[in-house]
């Protein structure tokens, strides 16, 4: 099939590229950018020198497709998606704005209010682990946030167990700097950003809201900033009377993710790598989940590691794109990863 990349200069559109141009059964015929307009690929992603003769085109030029994926900051898509819809395409959102179901979250958590609402209705979250069904027949997809998903991952099926049990959860979350994207501006520098431990969001995160509505867990999130190019690493606190023992953990997440293709149990009794580490993880659409039991404290620790440039933003949108064309799941996302790395 015929795709588009909108907004491809940036990481998330330099990675949905690497992934597209070596996926079997896709074509990329159009790539944009205001930016870099007339200039070839290969000058925003050195790494596809070689690997393609594309230039990006300015944005005014795209051109209708089987699928155009939308790699723009978080305001952008609101406005061109309805036309994408109108040529007839299948449009996949890699911003933030078509996740939330509800229109009144916009202005809380992203300053601004929705200028179609219709279309949050429609929107298919794209968490196949979660919506696989739903997205087989999607117009339009939004591809979750890297925190949300690590997160999300992780407590789903344990929130899923509880019933009308009471469930709050506690999430620290620790993302590298790819996070920010490629205009992260001063706090991005290398001299502000080499050996940071920072906390950038302690409270009202807006990935909180995606977590929230996908797995009915009131969650209090905060962030941080580490040093690290790649990764979230999402620590998540589970609070609630009778929590699980260890060995109903393992029931409990064996029966979830027995059968993903990306999701790994990752929770080890010896070895450096016993529980899941982003690192490991870089360039794949994986993501390694973890667990700790505490009924003592009447807390469940469950861990969610990923690459936020994979399994957080690009691989997440090529697996939707295979779910929704019937396509193998794992086309075009083969890669293991290095180790050591």
């Amino acid at each position: 099939m015929n795709v588009a990349v909108v907004g491809g200069s940036g990481y998330v559109g330099g990675e949905l590229l690497r992934l597209l141009l070596g996926h079997p059964d896709v074509t990329v015929g159009q790539v944009t950018s205001e930016s870099m307009a007339g200039k070839p690929v290969a000058r925003a992603h050195p790494n596809l020198r070689k690997a393609s003769r594309l230039v990006f085109a300015p944005p005014a030029e795209l051109q209708p497709t089987d699928v155009t994926f939308l790699a723009t900051p978080h305001g952008e898509a609101m406005g061109q998606v309805p036309g994408l819809l109108a040529s007839g395409g299948t449009v996949i959102d890699l911003s933030a704005d078509h996740r939330l179901r509800r229109a009144s979250e916009y202005p809380r958590y992203y300053h601004r209010e929705h200028p179609h609402p219709e279309l949050l209705a429609e929107a298919v979250y794209g968490l196949p682990e979660l919506h696989r069904e739903e997205l087989r027949r999607a117009r339009l997809i939004a591809v979750p946030g890297c925190i949300a998903t690590a997160t999300i991952l992780a407590l789903a099926p344990l929130a899923r167990t509880r019933g009308t049990s009471p469930l709050r959860a506690v999430v620290d979350a620790k993302s590298g700097s790819s996070a920010s994207g490629r205009d992260a501006g001063p706090a991005g520098q290398h001299a502000e950003r080499s050996g940071v431990m920072r906390a950038y969001a302690p409270a009202g995160h807006r990935h909180t809201a995606e977590i929230e509505q996908e797995t009915r867990v009131p969650t209090a999130l905060s962030c941080h900033g580490v040093e690290a190019v790649r990764g979230v690493l999402a620590t998540v606190h589970a609070l609630g009377p009778d929590p699980p023992e260890e060995k109903e953990l393992w029931r409990i997440y064996r029966a979830a993710y027995g059968e993903e293709p990306f999701v790994r149990l990752v929770h080890d009794a010896d070895g450096v790598h016993r529980e899941p580490e982003p690192k490991i993880l870089a360039g794949t659409n994986f993501c390694d989940v973890g667990f700790a039991a505490d009924p003592e404290r009447e807390r469940t620790v469950l861990l969610g590691a990923l690459d936020n440039l994979g399994k957080g933003a690009a691989g997440a949108a090529v697996q939707c794109l295979n779910v929704r064309y019937g396509l193998p799941e794992t086309a075009g996302l083969g890669f293991l990863g290095l180790h050591p790395i």
